[in-house]
């Protein structure tokens, strides 16, 4: 088949070519109705399909944003990635989602793959390992907004939750119920990633001011699947917890997952806090007291950023702290 160029829809719309790129592009200040009537139609009967890569080229903008998260598998992961591409399209640009699988190796290939598909800018969950690589996209001044989670020495902006108060939170919500031995699980501290060393900051510090004991056999950060045995030893101790802090939705599904294979009811034999409103916690029986992320205010306001950013426009703030809030149902 014969390849639909600009010039075709220009002779069969009888206008000129600068005339269809000026639509193509939406500028129609000086375009009369009938003038958009015929192009339109023009465009419609010959199957015209504009050559992005050459457009792109031209612009030197291909209108594209990379958004790599660190595991998509997470709620708020997947609700912050709604907002981005909501903003995004009404904006008239796209985005390209990558699944890096809290793999440093996997993320750098990706960041490398989207640069060379010279998207405009990245929006990232950074797995916090690809030090060298953030510090090169911000001296060259690319565009680049972190995600969930900031990285030492990096000065590039984030958007995060006051992950210190989310914890906060959850303590002080205990302790008003009358709960002493309390206890945390959090995914591994490994990479060091700032989200869950705040939330581990948070909940030490909170027990603290609410003259609650800290017993370290009930603060654990391990790998997903030790979720559930992290917690038998814990619940097997002479003296175990009364109430568990999970760190992110995933915690907290294997948290739920090793309660009903052990017949533990909740919140009699132990109360349970989640970080992140799940869709089912409403639901759940019994329905689960939850400490919520603004996720789609933090993705709105991470693609407002990125755009900023690719436009030019100066932004002098660096870090974005949105506010936790505590949502009391009956897991407690």
């Amino acid at each position: 088949m014969k390849t639909i160029t600009i010039t075709d829809v220009a002779k069969h719309a009888n206008v000129s070519k600068s005339t269809v790129s000026q639509y193509l592009n939406k500028r129609f200040d000086y375009m009369g109705e009938k003038t958009k009537e015929r192009i339109e139609l023009a465009i419609k009967e010959l199957g015209y399909q504009p050559n992005i890569v050459a457009r792109s080229l031209k612009q030197k903008s291909t209108s594209t944003i990379g958004v790599i998260v660190a595991n998509i598998l997470h709620a708020f992961s997947t609700q912050v990635i709604r907002a981005i591409e909501d903003y995004c399209h009404e904006s008239d640009f796209h985005i390209i989602v990558c699944n890096a699988d809290d793999n440093p190796d996997k993320e750098k290939r990706y960041i490398e793959m989207l640069l060379a598909k010279q998207v405009d800018g990245l929006i990232v969950f950074p797995t916090g390992d690809n030090v060298e690589l953030y510090e090169k996209m911000v001296k060259d001044q690319f565009p680049i907004v972190f995600v969930d989670r900031t990285v030492d020495n990096v000065n590039a902006p984030a958007i995060v939750l006051d992950n210190e108060k989310a914890s906060s939170l959850a303590v002080a919500h205990l302790a008003k119920k009358g709960y002493e031995r309390v206890g945390i699980i959090t995914p591994s501290l490994k990479r060091g990633i700032s989200a869950r060393l705040g939330r581990i900051n948070g909940f030490r510090q909170s027990m603290i001011e609410q003259n609650l004991p800290i017993i370290e056999d009930f603060i654990k950060s391990v790998e997903i699947n030790e979720v559930q045995s992290t917690l038998e030893k814990m619940m097997t101790l002479p003296v175990p917890p009364q109430a568990i802090l999970a760190g992110n939705d995933r915690v907290l599904m294997e948290i739920l997952r090793y309660t009903k294979a052990n017949s533990i009811n909740i919140p009699n034999d132990l109360a349970i806090i989640g970080i992140d409103d799940v869709s089912f916690a409403s639901i759940y029986s019994p329905a689960l007291t939850v400490v919520s992320q603004p996720a789609f205010e933090m993705g709105k306001q991470a693609a407002t950023l990125i755009l900023s950013f690719i436009q030019k426009k100066e932004e002098k703030t660096l870090v974005y702290t949105f506010e936790p809030t505590l949502i009391n149902r009956e897991s407690c």
